[in-house]
């Protein structure tokens, strides 16, 4: 998984400044139905009997009209790789990845309401250790008794007083009284 959003960041921040991440998005959402619906184009291009530059030609010859050429360079660098048969993966992780924009969408679960500097601290905070802009959305949650829980996507990160009252009663309970 590492290797799929490591291609697909790459190729979204290479995009971004030229195309946008919006028409990179889309040309990889092109990409992956071409090679969906034309599965003898798809075994073509992960055809290992079918030389580098004979690949390329195929891609610029295919993919000129109505394609920008930082995907048909990021195609040709998959090919290059020997990694091409990862593209799917590539574009759906970049489609979850990007679906509402440049910013991901982050759940914030705290026992009180944070003011607004504190709030944006901890926001920037996060968003330079995950490398992302964050959409936050802030829930009360007085059952945490303090401290924070983030809910990105599938990662939970948390730090809530409720998790370590948690953590150490699992302690106490593994430790054997001789």
């Amino acid at each position: 998984m590492r290797l799929i959003s490591r291609y697909a960041e790459a190729f979204l921040e290479y995009a971004k400044e030229s195309i946008g991440v919006e028409r990179a998005l889309e040309e990889l959402k092109e990409v992956k139905n071409i090679l969906r619906d034309e599965p003898d184009f798809k075994e073509l291009l992960e055809n290992p009997a079918i030389n580098y530059a004979e690949k390329c030609g195929v891609v610029d010859r295919t993919f000129t009209g109505g394609f920008s050429q930082e995907t048909r360079n990021f195609l040709k660098l998959l090919l290059k790789k020997g990694r091409i048969e990862k593209f799917h993966s590539i574009a759906e992780y970049a489609r979850i990845r990007y679906a509402h924009g440049e910013k991901v969408r982050a759940s914030l679960y705290t026992s009180y309401l944070m003011d607004t500097r504190t709030m944006e601290t901890f926001k920037g905070a996060v968003e330079k250790k995950l490398n992302a802009k964050l959409q936050l959305y802030v829930n009360l949650d007085p059952d945490m008794l303090g401290g924070v829980r983030l809910v990105i996507g599938n990662k939970i990160l948390d730090g809530s007083v409720r998790k370590r009252f948690d953590d150490v009663k699992r302690k106490l309970l593994a430790v054997r009284v001789a």
